[in-house]
C-alpha cells in the first residue's frame, strides 16, 4: 500500500501557514515567499515574483517581479512598500500579497502594481537595471500589471531544515553552504495553478505550472560563489528539482535535489550542471542529469522566457539569470524554472 504523501516534507504541518507576526529580534532574520510561474503553453512567464521581509527593515518589505514573453519583451518591478498586516494570514507589501489557504497544499498570490517595460536584450546590455535600493532611469516606461492566481502543490515539499539543532556535526564548509541556503527552514514545491493576468489593458485567463518557495531563515551571503537551480513538473506528474553550487578546489560543494515519480520522492544529486556561461536571450542548452536510486535521469532543456541582471547587487555583483526553460523528459515536455548566477568574468555575452 502506498504511504500517505508528506506534503510538508518533514516540517511541522502548520509551519507553512505561520507568517511571522512582527519584527523578529534578529535583524538578519527574514521571511521570504516566491513563485516561478509559466503559462502551460509558454505564452508568458513570471520568472520570479518574490517578497523578502527582513527584520532590519520590517516596516517596508521589498518585493520584485519579473514578467517575460516569447518575443523578448520583459517587465520588471523592484521596490519597497509598507508592510501588510500579517494577522490576516498574508505575507505582503504594497501591491503584492501571498496568502496561505491550506498549509503545504494551496496558496493564492495577487499583484496589482506598475512595472517598467523593456526587452531582455536591453537587460543583457546593462541598459535596463531596476533594483529596489538603486536609482532607476526616470525615462523608462511604466505599464500597469495585475494578476491573481491560486496554486495547488503538485509534489510533496522538498525541504532544507537547517534550524540550530540540525547543524551539529557539520564541517565549516558544510555550515557555510548551509548558510547560503539559509539558517532556518525552507520548503519548495512544484505546482499547477489557474488565474487571470492583466497587461496592456487585456485580461486573460490562464492555466500554469511552476515552482514556489517559502522560507524563514538567516542567510549570510558573503561567501556566495554562484549557483544553478532548476525545477519543473511534467504533464504525467513526474517532476524534478535541484540546486548546486560550484565545487571548491577540493571538490566539495552543496548539490542536492529530488526526482518525483510514481508518487514517490527520490533523493538525487546533479551530475550534469549547466552553470551560467552564455548570456543570451534564449536557446542556451541547459540539459541536466540527476543521479538517484533510479539510476541516471537525463532531462533535455533549452532556455526561453528569460531575464538577466548583469552585476546584480543582490548576488555579490554577479551576473544572474532568472528565467524559464523548455524541458523534455522521455516523451514529455513542459516549461519550468532556471536560476543561475556566475562571476561576470566567467560569462560571455552571445549574440
Amino acid at each position: 500500500m502506498a504511504m500517505p504523501q508528506d506534503w510538508a516534507g518533514g516540517l511541522e504541518s502548520e509551519l507553512d501557514g505561520q507568517i511571522l507576526p512582527g519584527r523578529p529580534e534578529d535583524p538578519e532574520m527574514r521571511e521570504s515567499a516566491s513563485i516561478w510561474l509559466f503559462e502551460e503553453n509558454g505564452a508568458f512567464a513570471f520568472p520570479r515574483i518574490g517578497l523578502e521581509a527582513q527584520g532590519a527593515v520590517w516596516d517596508r518589505h521589498r518585493y520584485d517581479g519579473n514578467f517575460a514573453f516569447p518575443d523578448g519583451r520583459i517587465l520588471r518591478l523592484s521596490k519597497r512598500a509598507p508592510t501588510l498586516p500579517s494577522d490576516t494570514g498574508v505575507l505582503g507589501a504594497g501591491g503584492l500579497r501571498f496568502e496561505c489557504i491550506e498549509p503545504f497544499r494551496k496558496w493564492r498570490v495577487r499583484l496589482d502594481d506598475e512595472a517598467y517595460d523593456s526587452r531582455v536584450e536591453e537587460q543583457i546590455a546593462g541598459r535596463f537595471r531596476v533594483f529596489a535600493d538603486s536609482e532607476v532611469d526616470p525615462a523608462l516606461r511604466k505599464v500597469p500589471v495585475k494578476f491573481d492566481v491560486e496554486i495547488e502543490m503538485a509534489t510533496p515539499g522538498w525541504t532544507q531544515d537547517l534550524r540550530p539543532d540540525k547543524l551539529a556535526g557539520m564541517t565549516e564548509a558544510q555550515r557555510t553552504d548551509a548558510g547560503l541556503m539559509g539558517f532556518g527552514w525552507r520548503v519548495e514545491h512544484t505546482f499547477r495553478g489557474e488565474g487571470e493576468f492583466t497587461v496592456d489593458g487585456e485580461t486573460r485567463s490562464f492555466r500554469a505550472v511552476g515552482n514556489r518557495i517559502h522560507r524563514q531563515s538567516v542567510r549570510p551571503m558573503g561567501a556566495f560563489r554562484g549557483h544553478c537551480w532548476q525545477a519543473a513538473v511534467f504533464p504525467d506528474g513526474r517532476a524534478f528539482g535541484y540546486c548546486a553550487y560550484p565545487p571548491r578546489e577540493d571538490g566539495s560543494t552543496y548539490n542536492e535535489g529530488y526526482i518525483y515519480q510514481d508518487g514517490r520522492m527520490y533523493a538525487a544529486r546533479a551530475t550534469r550542471i549547466p552553470f551560467l556561461r552564455n548570456v543570451m536571450p534564449r536557446g542556451d542548452d541547459v540539459s541536466l542529469e540527476l543521479e538517484s536510486e533510479l539510476g541516471i535521469t537525463r532531462i533535455a532543456g533549452e532556455t526561453t522566457l528569460g531575464t538577466f541582471h548583469v552585476g546584480n547587487p543582490g548576488v555579490n555583483g554577479m551576473t544572474n539569470n532568472q528565467g524559464g526553460a523548455r524541458y523534455t523528459w522521455d516523451d514529455q515536455s513542459t516549461y519550468g524554472m532556471i536560476e543561475r548566477s556566475s562571476p561576470a568574468e566567467l560569462c560571455t555575452i552571445v549574440g
